[in-house]
């Protein structure tokens, strides 16, 4: 798909111009904006615009979705066209910050620390679903493992447990790692105190509640101070303190010692005074901590396990929107760690194909193509896993898929949690989410499953072609009110005329969410029969497309303007076959010769050519719009009657 200059300038318009931008740089898919005020962007204008798939503010960073093989060309459009330089992630990110309280940055922070190591938690955790498989009890047998039934694959499954399992007994040291780049400190160092933390010759955590009952725990004795000598598997506040503690006092020590003796004096003293302090106090401490809030949760999800799962399921999704998400990773981890499963891992990802089913429905209600392949693509994407696409292309746009999507997650998240359905890993979200699950809970997993398939796609579609017709029947009904209106009433009237031939429809009938959800403003369409646009009314011409020369505003003496927008995307064609007859800011006449147009050349070229004429939003002088689908056969067919505010002053 190439691009056009204009449109890259008219994203930077809609984000409140090249001087609102802070800080900018691009993933594989989306343009990241750091601004200085989100409530300058037009939100509108960047749903217009072709370039643009979806939109969305998270974590103090605005980010407007491009798409793969085409953001690294908008965003050298982009740059070309401010002037400003290259930032990286990290220089958005940094600077995005700034404008977040101390919640938003806490959840910022752990974001950044889990994130880069979610693919060896995801690999695990679809490894361990295929161990699942292999030794789970009345799988393929009753009663009976397939390893047992089949003892040649025992060694098999157990290499691939090995494999799989390394991430989670380890998880300390990717944690230390991730979280000391993220403070500032050297990985080498994050990863060994995540190892000292995990070493054989301490007590595995895993252990720790046997040792107590047993009174076997052992124990360091410092100068008479008794130390528990136990590990921190599995557990994520020990090495996510310890780390912000060692990345400080190592960039202490670099300040204070000087270069020459950096290597013989800082990694040692740093090592050994968060090692100590790891032991002593950091780990009990936040060991406690951690089962705390563990058992915590586990008590509220005992107690009362459907309100827990109608919350947590249901209102998934809006984690997602705020980025909180990523916090529920750290617990998750840590009831792998401390209870053997997690129990909001099966929601998860429910809710993942729950927002799927929403936007694969609005691939039926959706009439434009491009709407429809968003839809289509998006819904894929969530059922694999991955919902952004999904949540910010297209159910958060049209909001009631994404309401429906929350009421089907919401009931499976009832279900899963009233059956106690737990995962013994984290895996890929959404359908193949059913690998991290217990076997012995699959069941009631797949008629979860079952539940956010069938519930939002139903009331999706259900609702959405309610809402199209009754779109459809608005205009009918609305001419029928005002025509009984009294004839004295104090409401004046503009008669807009047809600005060209042809029939009259309802704008639900332009193929362009745009315009058929009227999100640009009240108004109607013409399917032309030849290719002049003439004046609707004596007016001025306020504004015209002058690069593609599509489409044009006049403005009427009351104040009340028009856009007259001739086809769809036709912007592409660069302005061939339009030729202006009129000049901004030039006065025109009633039936006044505007611009021509070439049909067949627009339809051949793929476009269609049905052309809205459009009251846009926000003309305080006007009380209603009164549309008027017919034949336009004749120049004089009013399209329009629209109804003026009495109090606005203003006569024909």
């Amino acid at each position: 798909m190439a691009i056009e200059r204009s449109q890259v300038e008219d994203i930077i318009k809609a984000v409140g111009g090249k001087d609102n931008i802070e800080a900018s740089t691009h993933c594989v898919t989306r343009l990241r904006f750091a601004l200085y005020d989100d409530k300058l962007v037009d939100k509108d204008a960047l749903e217009q615009n072709d370039l643009v798939k979806g939109q969305f503010s998270s974590q103090g960073q605005y980010q407007v979705v491009i798409g793969p093989g085409l953001v690294d060309k908008v965003y050298d459009e982009m740059i070309s066209i401010t002037g400003g330089s290259r930032a990286s992630k990290d220089d958005v990110k940094n600077a995005a910050s700034k404008k977040q309280n101390p919640i938003q940055r806490a959840i910022k922070t752990l974001a950044d620390i889990f994130i880069p190591i979610l693919p060896a938690i995801v690999t695990a955790g679809l490894l361990l679903g295929i161990n699942n498989i292999l030794t789970g009890k009345g799988i393929f047998f009753e009663g009976m493992a397939l390893v047992q039934v089949y003892p040649q694959w025992t060694d098999f499954a157990a290499i691939i447990n090995t494999i799989a399992s390394t991430a989670f007994t380890f998880l300390p040291a990717l944690i230390g790692w991730s979280a000391v780049v993220r403070f500032g400190g050297s990985p080498l160092l994050g990863i060994v105190l995540g190892l000292i933390l995990v070493h054989p010759d301490l007590l595995s955590a895993y252990g720790y509640a046997d040792a107590v009952t047993k009174g076997t725990v052992p124990v360091w004795n410092l100068f008479g101070w008794e130390v528990n000598k136990i590990g921190y598997q599995g557990q994520v506040l020990p090495v996510l303190v310890s780390a912000y503690v060692l990345a400080h006092i190592e960039k202490f020590l670099n300040k204070k010692i000087a270069d020459s003796f950096k290597l013989l004096l800082v990694a040692p003293i740093t090592l050994l005074i968060t090692g100590f302090l790891a032991f002593t106090v950091i780990g009990p401490v936040t060991f406690m901590i951690g089962n705390a809030i563990t058992s915590g949760l586990v008590y509220v999800f005992d107690l009362a396990p459907a309100l827990g799962g109608l919350i947590y399921g249901g209102l998934y999704s809006l984690l997602v929107i705020t980025g909180m998400h990523h916090t529920f990773l750290a617990v998750d981890v840590q009831l792998i760690g401390t209870q053997g499963g997690t129990f909001l891992w099966p929601m998860l990802a429910l809710s993942n194909i729950a927002q799927g089913a929403g936007a694969l429905a609005m691939m039926l209600v959706l009439k434009e193509q491009k709407g429809k392949g968003l839809a289509l693509t998006s819904s894929v994407s969530a059922f694999l896993g991955v919902t952004e696409p999904a949540i910010f292309g297209v159910n958060i746009r049209y909001k009631y898929p994404f309401v429906f999507a929350m009421i089907g997650s919401g009931i499976a998240g009832i279900l899963l949690t009233v059956n106690h359905v737990m995962a013994s890993s984290i895996g890929v979200g959404g359908i193949p989410g059913f690998l991290s699950i217990f076997p012995n809970n699959w069941g009631v997993f797949f008629i979860g499953m079952a539940i956010v398939l069938i519930v939002p796609f139903a009331l999706t579609l259900m609702y959405g072609k309610l809402l199209t017709k009754r779109r459809q029947a608005a205009p009918a009904n609305d001419s029928v009110q005002k025509d009984s209106l009294p004839q004295n009433t104090a409401i004046d009237v503009l008669e807009v005329r047809t600005p060209l031939r042809g029939r009259v429809v309802p704008l639900e009938q332009v193929p362009d969410p745009a315009f058929a959800e009227r999100q640009m403003g009240q108004g109607i369409a013409v399917e032309p029969k030849d290719g002049k646009i003439l004046a609707p009314f004596r007016g001025k011409v306020i504004h015209i497309m002058m690069k593609s020369k599509h489409a044009l505003i006049l403005e009427h003496s009351t104040g009340v303007q028009i856009l007259v927008h001739v086809g769809i995307n036709t912007v592409s064609l660069k302005g061939e076959g339009f030729t202006m007859h009129v000049e901004t800011n030039q006065t025109v006449e009633q039936g006044q010769l505007l611009m021509e147009f070439d049909r067949d050349l627009i339809q051949k070229s793929g476009y269609p050519v049905i052309t809205p004429v459009i009251v846009p939003d926000g003309q305080s002088m006007i009380e209603s719009v009164e549309e008027l689908p017919g034949e336009a056969d004749d120049l004089q067919y009013t399209l329009m009657r629209i109804h003026l505010n009495s109090s606005s002053g203003h006569r024909n």
